[in-house]
């Protein structure tokens, strides 16, 4: 009987574990825009300190405000600091900030989904009950009361968007993995005396390998939009650091006196840089819940 079963197995396992890992292939045109673009926000986050031009917090009060020239492509801000250097050096916080958020939520939310939905019963009821409670806060509350607490910094508020975020990914893929859980495959494989480690971490993980890498892609926009929202109100990244959340925030004074470039050069790279990766997060989700072509 196990000679019959074991192909069976595999040939169906590993069918379902290519379905499970994403690519760009069949994202169309859209896709692949977007994926250039989170990529080109990720070289310019790693590489932005090395590349920008002057000192991003070198203060020359006598250009406050002043336009592009020679040197200074986009001009200075309200304290006569270089735009494009900020621009460049506050990617850093922006998008690692985001990708933190989103790995650290990503995974432990993963590993509630996936033990949830294995164990079932008083497990399963205590950890649901234990995210309903974490439903009720909102991520900047958490994150407002977290900065109360231990003061505002980055650290602090990907710890407690971590934490926010964490319940929207668990409740998501439990749900899949309790399908997936309940597929004949699994069962044969317990049949055959495997235990639940290396069952989840086979085939069951590799098999919702594609909802898990969509939503992980589209909370990386929500986490930065809430990232630069929470340095926005100064509970963030601290002035005089570069980052895109505190250039919105400073350059609300030039708006008002007619020089809105701090404000918008930093509030576009952020619109820019979230839309392509919800767009490429839901083009994600679309192939992982509509299987196997």
């Amino acid at each position: 009987m196990s000679t019959v079963v074991a192909p069976t197995v595999t040939t169906e396992a590993v069918a379902r574990r290519r379905r499970g890992i994403p690519g760009l292939r069949g994202t169309g045109w859209v896709g692949h825009v977007c994926a250039g673009v989170i990529v080109f926000a990720v070289l310019i986050a790693v590489v932005g300190p090395s590349i920008a031009p002057h000192d991003p917090n070198f203060v020359q009060l006598q250009y406050a405000f002043v336009g592009p020239t020679g040197d200074h492509y986009l001009g200075f801000d309200g304290r006569g600091r270089d735009l494009l250097s900020r621009l460049l050096v506050g990617a850093q916080t922006a998008v690692f900030g985001a990708i933190a958020v989103s790995m650290i939520s990503v995974a432990t939310g993963t590993v509630l989904a996936i033990t949830s939905a294995w164990r079932r019963g008083f497990f399963d009821t205590v950890t649901g009950g234990f995210l309903d409670v974490l439903f009720a806060f909102p991520g900047l509350l958490i994150a407002v009361m977290a900065a109360a607490v231990f003061g505002p910094s980055l650290q602090t508020a990907v710890i407690a968007l971590s934490i926010a975020y964490t319940p929207y990914i668990a409740r998501v893929l439990r749900g899949a993995a309790l399908r997936e859980r309940a597929q004949a495959y699994i069962s044969a494989l317990e049949v055959q005396g495997l235990s639940a480690i290396p069952i989840c971490l086979r085939h069951l993980v590799p098999n919702i390998f594609g909802l898990v890498v969509a939503q992980g892609t589209i909370l990386f926009g929500y986490a930065m939009v809430d990232l630069a929202a929470i340095s926005f109100i100064g509970l963030g990244v601290q002035s005089p650091q570069a980052d895109w959340g505190v250039m919105v925030s400073e350059g609300r004074t030039g708006v008002l006196t007619g020089y809105p470039m701090e404000s918008l050069s930093a509030g576009l790279c952020i619109v820019v840089v979230v839309v392509a990766v919800n767009l490429l997060g839901e083009r994600f989700a679309e192939r992982a819940q509509a299987g196997p072509s």
